[in-house]
């Protein structure tokens, strides 16, 4: 007798923009069906950094324990390919274990590198990084945008001019490899887990509503400490504004509040424009590169609407 082929195990990816509800989404699921939960969050791999992070709470961690939260020191940093490799290891125990893997979060380069596998980049060099931060300390970061867009204007033309991590990780690729950045992500290879995925992507229907969450969370997280928290974390680590966790948005905007780099009276402003232009680079990475399953984070069910489909999916594993 002709046996069916065994079908990939499936996993589960639900994405969005920050303040969309992803994690309150993920936990209900995860009450629901046999899942696990792991963490998509180039934020959250920071131990101490909660406030900032929105970081789920430790009563929920122990209800709902999250792979992939508080990994490393705010001093480290962490990589696409780490992510990567942690995840797909993650992924396999998890699917030993009989239960699905829910992958959750608003990181899209992790979804990205996840599903097509990594470009063959030159990895971090701190004097090539120092010397770019060098020239924008001395000439602003726009004036360093306009030197990227000679070079890889492919890159420049999706960065801000302020969007200071990108712009320099773009500029050290070509200092160090002769070609652009563009060029060497156009030559990377698929490399597609063999897994059966089911990708949702929650998305506003009104953007003004997003816009009034992410205030109102803003506002919250200021409220429970974010400044006492990131002076603590400066007591703790060693600690320079250049750091990846630093660049952390909301971290980076009361970092400049305490070094007196912006009045007070602005942080609030700015920490919630900063993350609302967040939101509009995560959207757009949605629509345009990672093209998941559209649910609305603003509709009346978007929970009922999302385990309808993880309960199909689920269900089409059980047949074999």
């Amino acid at each position: 007798m002709r046996q069916h082929p065994t079908p990939f195990p499936p996993a589960l990816l639900l994405m969005g923009p920050t303040a969309s509800g992803k994690t309150a989404i993920a936990i209900e699921l995860a009450r629901r069906f046999p899942l696990e939960l792991i963490s998509v969050d180039s934020a959250q791999v920071f131990r101490d950094m909660n406030i900032g992070t929105a970081k789920p709470d430790s009563a929920t961690l122990a209800d709902f324990p999250h792979h992939l939260i508080d990994l490393i020191s705010p001093e480290d940093a962490y990589s696409a390919a780490r992510f990567r490799a942690e995840s797909l290891s993650l992924m396999a125990e998890i699917s030993g274990r009989g239960k699905t893997p829910l992958l959750v979060g608003g990181t899209m380069l992790y979804f990205k590198a996840l599903l097509q596998g990594l470009a063959d980049l030159p990895q971090a060099c701190p004097k090539t990084r120092a010397e770019i931060d060098a020239q924008a300390e001395a000439h602003g970061w726009p004036l360093v945008h306009v030197e990227l867009a000679k070079v890889d204007p492919q890159t420049a033309a999706r960065l801000h001019p302020t969007d200071s991590q990108r712009i320099q990780r773009a500029l050290e690729v070509f200092r160090l490899s002769g070609r652009p950045m563009s060029a060497l992500i156009a030559e990377e290879k698929d490399q597609p887990p063999h897994y059966t995925f089911l990708s949702i992507g929650l998305l506003p229907s009104d953007r003004s509503v997003l816009h009034a969450r992410i205030a109102q969370r803003f506002d919250a997280m200021l409220a429970a400490g974010l400044d006492a928290e990131l002076s603590m974390l400066r007591e703790k680590y060693r600690l320079n504004p250049a750091l990846p966790s630093m660049r952390c948005v909301g971290y980076r905007q009361v970092w400049e509040a305490q070094e007196g780099l912006i009045p007070r009276a602005e942080l609030r402003d700015r920490g919630i424009y900063a993350t609302r232009q967040l939101a509009k680079r995560q959207i757009t990475w949605l629509a345009n590169t990672l093209k998941p399953e559209s649910v609305d984070c603003l509709g009346p069910d978007p929970v009922g609407t999302i385990a309808l489909r993880v309960e199909q999916v689920l269900r089409e594993k059980t047949k074999f």
